[in-house]
């Protein structure tokens, strides 16, 4: 436990938080929906990060949509903060609140629905990241059914600028 501890520790004081040159992202995942549970399916994300320039407290926000092969679907809003491990690792644990339709998949229960995760991703030098993202969705008991849902998924995020320069 001692060495865990010391790890933890060491790993954390190499920590930088984000600078203020990171810029605003849109964001593309695919991925697995529902892994540890029975109605497994396809999804697909598209996120609009906000820049650092826009950031509440020290929180960055971004908006998002998600999508499963059975056609249930989750518009949210959220915030997340960065923090990089040396120039090119990233951790990004975030939370949004969103609504929920279910479509033909997993009834979780309620439309207002909570999602918290972590993504880690490699940055590269324009600034574009690659990382992984697991994230899980409850209604938080807003409703007696709440089965809740994770997803793994890989997330690609361009700089919003990139998309229209040259």
């Amino acid at each position: 436990m001692r060495r865990l501890l010391l790890g933890l520790a060491a790993l954390l004081a190499t920590a930088v938080p984000a600078t203020a040159e990171e810029p605003a992202f849109i964001s593309l995942g695919a991925g697995y929906y529902d892994l540890f549970d029975d109605q497994g399916a396809g999804e697909a994300r598209l996120e609009y990060r906000f820049s650092e320039q826009n950031k509440l407290f020290f929180f960055t926000p971004f908006v998002g949509v998600a999508a499963t092969t059975d056609a249930a679907t989750y518009g949210y809003v959220g915030v997340g903060i960065d923090v990089f491990f040396g120039k090119r690792w990233v951790a990004t644990p975030n939370f949004a609140v969103g609504v929920y339709g279910n479509g033909d998949g997993k009834d979780l229960g309620h439309p207002v629905e909570f999602r918290s995760g972590l993504e880690v991703a490699y940055r590269f030098d324009d600034y574009s990241r690659l990382g992984l993202s697991f994230t899980h969705i409850s209604n938080a008991g807003l409703d007696e059914r709440n089965p809740g849902v994770e997803s793994l998924v890989v997330v690609y995020s361009i700089p919003f600028q990139k998309l229209f320069n040259d």
